[in-house]
């Protein structure tokens, strides 16, 4: 009889220990590899986004947090810093490059960047269609931001104050224009909405006009009859407006300087505009040396290395994952000794048939070798159903969660890793069913048709 189909009877014969080895030995091997896609995909995502900065300067506080915040967008700022900080380094004999970053406000919680078109380089971004921004309050959409919400060029986003997807204070007096939208790069940048540094400075700074012209209004819908006989000039100190020069002859009204939103300043000095943070590409190794302790002794500022935080996030995560693989290889073990215990009672029962197989000719090590095959076959097929399912879970649970979402999870990629999964179960197997296959090697044939 041939061996494969004689312990496939085998098996048939004894359904509910052999589908509960497979079960226990599928969700060991599932879990495992589940956690091996996540690991893989979000080491890759990191990798990614801070693939090419070389440095980040931000405001004092946690290296961590300007990482997060200015690399990955998943944290809130520490703070601000002055925009000459930005023209300091550009000018730097060690830097190539520096990227501005201004954030502030989000659309529908994709963050709003203000940056220029070398953030755009630095990923590699190519336009599908559209082009990028050239003014004040013209806005280019991440693929996954236009996707997501159905833009289209032309249409115009209106964000609200704060980084996240909260109730913030909506900035609908300063809409965006959409001009361009970005083919997907895989990239942090999908999920962003660009615009220019001034275009992020023009909306804060109608914002605080806005809300002085409503709180001025305020005042005078409380005191109707303080309209006429206020004092002009406590009203010019409090807007720090400059005194109406009387040989221009304006009328009254049209000395005050009524800005459209974005309409920009180029006429004001930006010595007292702020940026959240920069980016820095190297001029040369050496700058790893100098630059950042250079920048962490100036009052109010530190640099941070993309590669250095990145790699210490994933050490802090990693403990985590490690944790929950243990847990899968308790499985697998778990497994391993299911697939002992009913190959062992299996022996037991199959005896008689052992002994009678062996009677027809068959020798002692084809007898082991149809026990060892059938711990193989449980092994083996736990773990590609295992594999099948956590790589269905991990395409399930991307969906779920979203292609906007900080990781796009997918099962639908190979992790070279998950090829061990394939030779540890096979060990299993083979170790499970030695005890059992050696047993039948050693079955005494008179002495077992005997005891019948």
């Amino acid at each position: 009889m041939n061996a494969l189909r004689l312990t496939l009877n085998w098996l048939r014969f004894r359904p509910l220990p052999a589908l509960l080895n497979l079960l226990l030995m599928a969700l060991g091997t599932g879990t495992i590899a589940l956690l091996l896609l996540y690991g893989h995909q979000l080491e890759r995502q990191f990798t990614r986004d801070a693939q090419g900065i070389d440095l980040v300067v931000g405001a004092s506080g946690s290296p961590m947090q300007l990482i997060l915040s200015s690399v990955y967008h998943l944290d809130i700022p520490t703070g601000n810093i002055p925009e000459r900080t930005a023209r300091e380094l550009a000018d730097h004999r060690l830097v190539s490059e520096v990227i501005p970053l201004a954030l502030g406000d989000n659309y529908r919680g994709h963050r709003i960047v203000g940056t220029d078109a070398g953030y755009v380089d630095l990923y590699r971004g190519e336009l599908a269609e559209g082009r990028l921004w050239e003014q004040a309050m013209e806005a280019t959409l991440g693929s996954a931001v236009a996707a997501r919400h159905g833009l289209a060029i032309g249409d115009e986003i209106v964000g609200a104050h704060g980084l996240g997807g909260g109730h913030g204070h909506v900035h609908d007096y300063a809409p965006y224009t959409v001009v361009g939208i970005l083919a997907p790069t895989g990239t942090v940048m999908d999920r962003l909405v660009l615009t220019s540094v001034q275009s992020v400075w023009d909306v804060h700074d109608d914002d605080h006009d806005h809300d002085h012209e409503h709180d001025h209004e305020h005042d005078h819908s409380d005191h109707p009859e303080a309209g006429h006989g206020h004092d002009h000039e406590a009203d010019r100190a409090h807007t720090h407006e400059p005194a109406p020069d009387h040989d221009h002859g304006h009328p009254a009204g049209q000395g005050h300087d009524h800005r459209e939103p974005g309409a920009g300043h180029d006429d004001v000095a930006t010595a007292d505009q702020e940026l959240t943070a920069l980016l820095v590409r190297y001029r040369s190794p050496l700058a790893a040396m100098q630059l950042p302790r250079a920048i962490n002794a100036e009052a109010g500022l530190q640099a941070a290395s993309p590669a250095y935080e990145s790699a210490r996030l994933m050490s802090m995560m990693g403990v985590g994952l490690d944790t929950l693989k243990a847990f899968g290889g308790v499985l697998l073990l778990a497994a391993g000794l299911g697939v002992f215990i009913g190959l062992y009672n299996a022996l037991r029962e199959r005896r008689h048939d052992i002994a009678i197989i062996r009677s027809l000719g068959a020798s002692p090590r084809l007898v082991s070798g149809l026990v060892l095959l059938e711990g193989q076959l449980l092994a083996l097929t736990g773990t590609l159903l295992g594999l099948a399912g956590g790589h269905l879970s991990a395409e399930l649970i991307g969906r779920w969660i979203g292609r906007d979402r900080p990781l796009e999870l997918t099962g639908l990629t190979w992790v070279p890793s998950e090829g061990w999964l394939l030779l540890i179960a096979a060990g299993i197997g083979l170790v499970a069913a030695l005890l059992p296959a050696w047993q039948a090697y050693r079955t005494d044939i008179a002495l077992t048709l005997s005891e019948r």
